[in-house]
């Protein structure tokens, strides 16, 4: 395990190293390796479906499993364009889920420090132990990372900021971790994300059952839809008014004529996606002048947000100078 540079002890801020099964700092702080992966936080917690997820979904998205760019697009899009400016670059991934950034950054010449609050480290590690001896991946909370403050030169959270209690201190801690002259690169759901009435319905429903339960069945209802929708993923006459039917009425994430993939794989996909949108806790939506206004209130300039990819993109970068505010009081948005 090759230790970076920029881990801290979340207590005290101190310095990491390997003590036999565990990470330890100078003032005493034990944190176990379990699997090869340094624990900060436990599983269970409200990000516990996305870990039951990923570890299931390991290679679903990976650019490398379904011989697309779809990841690679994605995130240089998110990033301004082009992954060279990511190349011998300190990058950390927050909520990293399975790898499907992962793999396109370290593939790209990035150093990579990633972690995410569930169990889906365990997927990550799988899919990228072996790709670059610079990787390195933890699980911990995204408001108590342990990383020094201000030390790295990109930090990248995609997918995630929608699904936690808070989008604002959030993005407030993320700001902390990118250093002067450094690039925050976020995404959220926009106020008309599609969530329609079917799926709103279902999770509703999803929600108030145990988390193993509620798991289960939203794979056993999508796999169940599968079959149906496919028998739409065809061109004949008059079959778009039932395709349009059942976007309308079935609780399915279906992307057939969106996602140009084998119908195997967008079988795959649609499952995966299905139970994102049923068992995701937290679900929030904002405007781009609420991204932004959140952006410069953690003292970030050039803020850059636009519709794109799974809703609005984000830049931001930090000052070279330090910027007069005190990261440490909440960021608070009219919503």
């Amino acid at each position: 395990m090759n230790l970076p540079p920029e881990l801290r002890c979340v207590t005290h801020q101190q310095p990491l190293h390997k003590s036999h099964s565990d990470l330890a700092c100078p003032n005493g702080c034990a944190i176990p390796i379990i699997n090869s992966i340094p624990r900060f936080v436990s599983s269970e917690n409200y990000a516990d479906a996305f870990g039951r997820q990923w570890n299931k979904f390991r290679k679903t998205q990976l650019d490398s499993h379904t011989g697309t760019t779809i990841s690679k697009d994605r995130l240089q899009h998110c990033l301004g364009g082009s992954l060279d400016v990511i190349k011998g670059k300190s990058v950390l991934e927050v909520g990293c889920g399975a790898g499907r950034f992962t793999e396109v950054m370290l593939k790209a010449g990035a150093r990579v420090f990633a972690c995410d609050l569930s169990s889906a480290v365990e997927a990550n590690y799988e899919n990228c132990r072996d790709l670059s001896p610079d990787y390195f991946i933890c699980q911990a909370d995204a408001l108590k990372l342990p990383v020094a403050p201000q030390s790295f030169d990109f930090v990248v959270c995609i997918g995630v900021i929608q699904h936690t209690p808070s989008p604002e201190q959030t993005i407030a801690a993320l700001a902390r971790y990118v250093r002067p002259g450094g690039t925050l690169a976020i995404d959220h759901y926009p106020p008309d994300y599609p969530l329609t009435r079917s799926r709103a319905i279902t999770r509703k429903l999803l929600l108030k059952l145990p988390p193993r339960a509620a798991h289960e069945l939203a794979l056993t209802l999508a796999r169940v839809l599968v079959p149906i929708h496919r028998l739409t993923w065809n061109n004949r006459r008059g079959v778009w008014r039932v395709r349009r039917w059942l976007a309308k009425h079935s609780p399915l994430v279906d992307y057939y004529g969106v996602i140009a993939i084998p119908p195997d794989l967008l079988a795959e996909w649609a499952i995966l996606d299905t139970h994102d949108t049923l068992t995701d806790y937290y679900k929030h939506v904002r405007t781009i002048e609420q991204i932004e206004e959140c952006l410069r209130a953690c003292g970030m300039i050039d803020v850059t947000a636009y519709y794109g990819g799974n809703g609005i993109e984000a830049r931001a970068t930090r000052p070279a100078s330090p910027a007069r505010i005190d990261m440490q009081q909440p960021v608070k948005i009219e919503l």
